[in-house]
């Protein structure tokens, strides 16, 4: 079996349960616009960007500034996040088994600084992350490649030596973009199958092995 470089871990919806979060502040926005948010909005909402959901907002509302909305949503989220972002089943289990094998892991994530800041100086304040990249650490963010490139270069990697941990479209494309291998752990919305991708109904069913066996080499 192909060894396992290092786990570049998504933050919202797979190590914690924030995925909630994010869809009732972007409503209480949406609301402020005069949308109703509905399950329709759900794949430009779950696992964008800040910006992302910021130009849908104003899109489908006919009206507002997305640099304010983008703002408006960023402070509502992260009040949110303030309050408590628990982990999500089975992702301590699978982060103390990859740090007592010695397999180093990142989170890369698409959240602003700001918020991964916040989330881990709480309730992830006790994993020894190997560093956090947010949306605001790339000049382009998920669901392009440029986060899990940034990621593994800085790590000194090659990306197919990595492993991807994600929840949505968005997340599974971006590292698949650039190389990794990807689990895929649905939370809101499914993800599309991918001879890429290895799938887990939750992170309990996760181990080192199995992240071993969604490297490139392996598949």
């Amino acid at each position: 079996m192909s060894a396992l470089a290092a786990v570049l871990f998504d933050m919202d919806g797979t190590l914690v349960d924030t995925e909630g979060l994010w869809w009732r502040a972007t409503e209480e926005v949406a609301e402020g616009l005069g949308h109703r948010l509905t399950d329709a909005d759900a794949p430009e909402v779950v696992g964008r960007a800040v910006e992302d959901t910021a130009a849908h907002l104003v899109r489908v509302s006919g009206g507002g500034d997305p640099n304010e909305v983008g703002a408006a949503l960023t402070d509502h989220f992260f009040r949110r996040v303030e309050e408590g972002a628990p982990m999500r089943p089975g992702a301590q289990r699978l982060l103390t088994a990859l740090a007592a094998q010695g397999v180093p892991f990142a989170l890369v994530s698409a959240s602003p600084r700001v918020v991964v800041d916040s989330v881990v100086g709480g309730s992830l304040a006790h994993v020894p992350f190997a560093f956090t990249l947010s949306a605001d650490d790339t000049t382009r963010t998920k669901p392009h490649p440029d986060p899990y490139r940034a990621a593994a270069e800085r790590l000194g990697l090659a990306p197919q030596a990595c492993v991807a941990v994600e929840d949505s479209p968005d997340g599974a494309a971006s590292a698949e973009a650039a190389g990794c291998g990807v689990l895929v752990v649905p939370s809101l919305l499914a993800v599309p199958a991918s001879p890429m991708r290895v799938f887990a109904r939750s992170l309990e069913e996760a181990t080192p092995e199995l992240l071993r066996s969604c490297l490139p080499a392996a598949s």
